[in-house]
């Protein structure tokens, strides 16, 4: 596993929108992750650093998905082609990659870091099933992307504005998907309903300063009331690892 926790200066190549507050960011940077990893991202300005999950790794460096939620990602936002950012990483366990076909389940920002992980199981002539959930049309992205891998790919929204009217779990039955083998990030309360139902591992979203373990700022509870921090021992942990 791809371990260097190291700083260094990223060239942004592209930072355009997907979707109603998502955007794109690729960079030009000597960084290499594995599926499920992050990076500690320092936005000009901003004192503490914003984690980011890899979306890609490319020949040029990485890509990041990131979701605008305040201050700090809106600055990120409004960054231009050419100019230039820190970062550090790459950091966590990412998700395994084993010689098995796997469902990728994914709600809202928890989507991006599915893509690369796809992209392993598909190098390894695994079959990906592929299940997006989002609240609405106008929130969707990187369906088409998946596609083009050559992921079966479903879509549910919530309000039934396209795909299948639901969450993820309404899909899953609608389809008929089997969930021997999952791999699922997003939002707490979709992985508690993929925990309760399928067999594999959950990304924990978490705030975090560090993102290397000492400042325990984003602990959670295993099984046994024990303390495991999101950023080193996660953010991926076997499902039923961790409450939630």
């Amino acid at each position: 596993m791809i371990r260097e926790n190291k700083c260094q200066t990223a060239l942004i190549l592209e930072n355009r929108k997907l979707s109603d507050d998502v955007y794109r960011l690729a960079m030009q940077v000597d960084m290499k992750a594995e599926p499920g990893q992050f990076v500690q991202v320092q936005i000009p300005g901003f004192y503490l650093r914003r984690p980011i999950s890899v979306h890609d790794v490319t020949e040029d460096g990485l890509v990041l998905i990131y979701k605008t939620v305040g201050q700090g990602t809106e600055r990120l936002a409004n960054m231009k082609e050419g100019e230039r950012l820190n970062l550090f990483g790459p950091l966590g366990t990412g998700f395994p990659v084993e010689a098995r076909d796997v469902v990728l389940i994914g709600g809202g920002v928890g989507v991006p870091p599915l893509y690369y992980t796809a992209k392993k199981y598909l190098e390894n002539q695994n079959k990906v099933t592929v299940v997006l959930g989002f609240n609405t049309k106008n929130q969707i992205f990187l369906e088409e992307d998946f596609r083009k891998l050559g992921c079966e790919t479903i879509t549910a929204t919530m309000d039934g504005s396209y795909g299948i009217k639901g969450t993820v779990i309404d899909a899953l039955k609608v389809k008929n998907i089997s969930t021997d083998f999952v791999l699922a990030c997003g939002p707490k309360p979709m992985l508690k309903a993929v925990s309760e139902t399928c067999r594999g591992y959950i990304s924990l979203e978490s705030r975090m300063a560090c993102g290397i373990g000492a400042c325990m700022g984003c602990v959670v509870k295993d099984r046994k009331g024990e303390s495991r921090r999101v950023c080193k021992d996660g953010p991926v942990f076997a499902i039923g690892e961790v409450e939630l």
